[in-house]
């Protein structure tokens, strides 16, 4: 098992943590807990620490399939399709880098599509526009919210595993 580098960021927290973010390793901590009780817990994480930071360097690796100018059109022609199929209608539809998911819809009914999705598929791009057209119906993901995703496109779940 070769070394795993790491930074330590200690602050006012209860739990450890571990997070793999840009392919560094970051362990937050409480201020209690000794680089002694770290160094443990990385050795016993390390397989998952492994796969975490393989899993990120494919995903950093993926190209892009469309130009930004085609990935505006795929976006823009699924998002009319869909908002005329659900009846779902968003204020507006925004596309730009966001880190921390594929896709965000405000309670101003504002979507906003990762520009990170020029990787995926067409129909993993048409599930995202979906998926946050219905949060404008329902803001959560209860099974209401699944069941409005399931009734426009029956196999999401399928669509799903390519961001895994």
């Amino acid at each position: 098992m070769e070394n795993i580098e790491y930074q330590i960021k200690y602050s006012k927290i209860k739990n450890i943590y571990i997070q793999i973010k840009n392919g560094q390793v970051i362990i937050k901590a409480p201020k209690r807990v000794s680089e002694k009780e770290i160094e443990k817990l990385i050795e016993q994480k390390a397989e998952w620490i492994q796969k975490s930071l393989e899993k990120e360097k494919q995903k950093q690796s993926k190209q892009a399939l469309y130009t930004k100018e085609e990935f505006k059109q795929i976006v823009t022609s699924n998002a009319k399709e869909l908002i005329n199929e659900t009846g779902l209608i968003p204020n507006k539809i925004t596309i730009k880098e966001i880190k921390y998911a594929w896709g965000s819809c405000s309670s101003k009914k504002n979507i906003t599509i990762n520009l990170e999705l020029i990787k995926y598929s067409q129909k993993a791009i048409r599930y995202v526009i979906l998926h946050e057209l219905c949060h404008i119906k329902y803001m959560n993901h209860s099974k209401d919210f699944w069941k409005l995703v399931e009734k426009y496109m029956p196999e999401y779940k399928e669509i799903q595993k390519e961001f895994k």
